[in-house]
């Protein structure tokens, strides 16, 4: 399985990207950064966009992905999103006042995007991965993964505070050989991590705790532009990996 970092902070700088990932050159995790990262023929390849939950800065290309690849493509483009999570991207966003309704253009049909919903915590088969999904703690619906290819799995934690399911969930993952987790504000903004739905350094260390990783890299990823040299400085010494952008790994 490859990885591919496209994108892996919780903002938009300048050599900053909001979250994406994928796997295998056909699997999207998030859409933070699809069309910012890729060339035309590289997102013509992306079958599947697997979302963790609505906020923007995880789902902001998919319209203009639409947009690139109509008319391109033979079949539509599935976003795999909770229940709650579908019903945002269809009111909110593909709506024809925000952005046309891509999932009926050109036609009902033969659309260039397709949503499909799952229950936060059902387990689904996306071409020939098995995903498990897991609630975590946000302030909108969000969900971790747990995505297998049947040989190695790699797991993400979606945007989440403190949480307890997740980690019952990965510690009785196979094979697991990387954990995608998200970490965003210093400590000194703990009570904006609380509210938010968000890990800071220090609640991280109580989450690792939790975690029987049996030799799962931890990468980080979803830190805050404004905050990545302190965050960075408050993480040194960690069983962890902060993430950059263009890295790319091998299971």
């Amino acid at each position: 399985m490859k990885l591919q970092v496209l994108g892996c902070h919780g903002g938009e700088l300048p050599k900053h990207r909001s979250t994406c990932f994928l796997l295998d050159g056909v699997l999207a995790l998030d859409a933070g950064a699809l069309t910012s990262a890729l060339g035309l023929q590289a997102l013509l390849r992306v079958d599947d966009v697997l979302v963790t939950h609505s906020h923007f800065d995880h789902v902001k290309d998919l319209p203009l992905l639409a947009d690139l690849v109509v008319g391109r493509r033979d079949r539509p483009i599935t976003i795999w999103a909770s229940s709650e999570c579908a019903r945002t991207l269809r009111d909110n966003m593909f709506n024809n006042s925000l952005w046309p309704d891509f999932t009926r253009i050109p036609t009902p049909k033969h659309p260039v995007l397709q949503i499909k919903s799952f229950r936060a915590g059902a387990s689904f088969k996306i071409g020939r991965y098995q995903v498990q999904s897991i609630p975590v703690t946000h302030p909108v619906e969000s969900c971790g993964f747990v995505v297998t290819d049947g040989a190695v799995s790699v797991a993400m934690s979606g945007d989440t505070g403190p949480t307890t399911r997740l980690w019952k969930v990965l510690n009785k993952a196979k094979n697991l050989k990387a954990l995608l987790l998200e970490t965003s504000f210093p400590n000194k903004l703990q009570q904006l991590a609380d509210i938010s739905g968000h890990l800071t350094p220090q609640t991280l260390q109580g989450e690792l705790e939790k975690f029987q990783r049996n030799g799962a890299a931890v990468l980080l990823y979803h830190l805050k532009p404004a905050f990545v040299p302190q965050l960075k400085k408050e993480l040194a010494g960690m069983p962890v990996e902060v993430l950059e952008l263009g890295d790319v790994f091998e299971f």
